[in-house]
């Protein structure tokens, strides 16, 4: 149990996840359903730069939400990435896994990237949803 009703399992006969949990048990008696966030700043543009940069602006937005609703990012049981190009994504992971640990830790949700042809917002790369479990 790394805290706030999350526990984290990772079975050795499947490969050693990077950046992400296989299986997430939520015991906690409030559920925070996070909207997708894509890098928009405060005045509804979206943030110049690259997936990189998107993708920080996007996960700062989502853990603002999140802190918002009385949560942090140990509590984040799901995490879903939308991306226009998975390529890229895959091409950025270690920079991606950076940010990550500096905005969110070490401890990792339930993943997935999904591929899409565009976002709500044309020239968004990235979108990031979520669910949290407080205790």
């Amino acid at each position: 149990m790394s805290g706030g009703g999350i526990e984290r399992i990772n079975p050795a006969g499947l490969g050693p996840p990077r950046g992400f949990s296989h299986a997430v048990v939520a015991t906690g008696s409030r559920l925070v359903l996070l909207a997708g966030q894509t890098a928009l700043d405060a005045g509804g543009r979206v943030v110049p730069g690259d997936l990189v940069a998107q993708f920080e602006a996007a996960l700062a937005n989502l853990l603002a939400a999140l802190r918002a609703a009385g949560g942090a990012p140990h509590h984040l049981a799901r995490v879903t990435v939308y991306a226009t190009d998975v390529a890229a994504y895959r091409a950025c992971s270690r920079e991606l896994g950076a940010v990550w640990r500096r905005l969110a830790g070490r401890d990792y949700p339930a993943m997935a990237v999904v591929g899409v042809v565009r976002l709500w917002d044309a020239e968004a790369l990235v979108e990031l949803d979520g669910l949290a479990v407080l205790p």
